[in-house]
């Protein structure tokens, strides 16, 4: 694999640092502003809109540089939120840094998945993103676990200090190991908001939503349901999410290893176990043994999906695929947001802290009946083909002569 996709994985290990670590300082950073916990949500929520809102705005200002030069300003904005998160003497303004490092993430991922795509041969594409995409499941397993730790003992200001610091090297890698590669010729934002009109390109998206939806349904309230149901201690729940990384890391390697050859097998097979995997958890969540392999698996068949998924987009986006790009990481913080607010209401209606494993299953479940439906429209044309090619034969064809060929090759074999 080139150098590149390094460069590549260290920004990628940075903000997905950055986007998960706040949940494990929430009270110190509460505290130390002045203000509640949920207040202090807010820091989440606004990351996520961020994200869904920076995507496209900033795909489309890459419209007129090159990718190179845009991923080093996107690191740029990613160092400067961290910086000013860091120094911030009052909330707001915590949360305005919050919100400019998260405008980067979206077209840092979409951007970085095109530049990948493009440094590898064609049937290598989605194990080069999946490559990129380590980086964001190995700062699950190692980024925030130590910055929880450093935060929670050194204090949370030198946590994004070390994140930001973190941005400069993934910036320094972009700028000395990223080829600057030219744009494609003639494309225009026009032909990047064109790539929407394709059905797959929605199709994908759409998966993405519903499919993240199922992933995060039950790893929002992992905390309170590993205590209250499970039966386990508070310490307990960071090295269950350890655990939970670990699987995201297993899922998106094995993810890009295969999309490239099986690209709606895989889905199939990791949507379906997903929905699987959340039903049962749902009525098993109250032993410990059958939580931590649920949990393991729901981040291994979650994360499976991110390199097929970002790749349907890629090969469906017909040559302006950046934007689409974009927008499907966003998407995946759509899909965050839309399960944590499902699962809210499941709990606030009584139903109990394993009861959002269920909706999961349910938003994994659809996502599937929607790979089937792309998959069955995919196939359309070629069945079509397939159809009116005894139509096409020519007389010799139709009266049996040129079959006699291949019937004799097949006795043969």
């Amino acid at each position: 694999m080139p150098l590149a996709l390094l460069a590549l994985a260290i920004g990628a290990f940075g903000i997905g640092t950055t986007e998960f670590v706040i949940m494990g300082l929430l009270p110190q950073v509460g505290a130390d502003l002045g203000v509640s916990v949920p207040t202090a949500g807010f820091l989440v929520t606004g990351y996520a809109l961020g994200v869904m809102i920076g995507a496209p705005i900033m795909t489309v200002v890459s419209t007129r540089i090159s990718r190179k030069n845009m991923l080093m300003v996107l690191m740029g904005l990613f160092i400067l939120g961290n910086f000013i998160s860091a120094v911030a003497p009052v909330f707001a303004v915590m949360l305005i840094g919050r919100v400019v490092a998260s405008l980067a993430h979206g077209a840092f991922f979409g951007i970085g998945s095109v530049v990948a795509a493009e440094l590898v041969a064609p049937e290598k594409k989605a194990g080069a993103i999946s490559m990129m995409f380590t980086g964001l499941t190995v700062a699950n397993v190692v980024g925030v676990p130590l910055g929880t730790f450093v935060g929670q003992s050194a204090g949370w200001r030198v946590t994004f200090l070390i994140v930001a610091a973190l941005g400069v090297v993934g910036l320094a890698g972009v700028a000395k190991l990223v080829p600057d590669v030219p744009r494609p010729e003639g494309v225009q934002l026009r032909h990047e908001v064109a790539a929407f009109k394709n059905v797959q390109v929605v199709l994908a998206m759409a998966m993405t939503v519903l499919g993240f939806g199922g992933v995060f349904a039950a790893i929002t309230y992992i905390a309170p349901m590993m205590t209250e149901v499970s039966g386990f201690a508070e310490s307990s729940v960071t090295w269950l999410m350890v655990v939970f990384g670990l699987g995201m890391v297993a899922g998106n390697l094995i993810g890009g290893r295969f999309a490239d050859r099986k690209l709606m097998p895989l889905l199939y097979t990791a949507l379906g176990g997903l929905a699987l995997v959340l039903l049962l958890f749902t009525f098993l969540a109250s032993g410990k043994a059958a939580s931590v392999v649920a949990i393991f698996l729901i981040g291994a068949l979650g994360f499976a999906t991110v390199p097929p998924l970002q790749k349907r987009v890629l090969d469906h986006a017909h040559g302006a695929p950046t934007l689409a790009s974009a927008a499907n990481i966003g998407a995946f913080n759509l899909g965050n947001a839309l399960s944590a607010w499902l699962g809210g209401l499941v709990i606030s209606a009584g139903l109990g802290y394993a009861a959002p494993n269920a909706v999961g299953a349910t938003l994994a479940a659809a996502a599937l009946v929607l790979a089937v439906i792309s998959h069955r429209l995919e196939l359309r044309p070629t069945r079509a083909t397939a159809a009116s090619a005894p139509a096409n034969l020519d007389p010799a064809a139709a009266s049996g002569q040129s079959a006699a060929p291949a019937a004799a090759a097949a006795i043969r074999s």
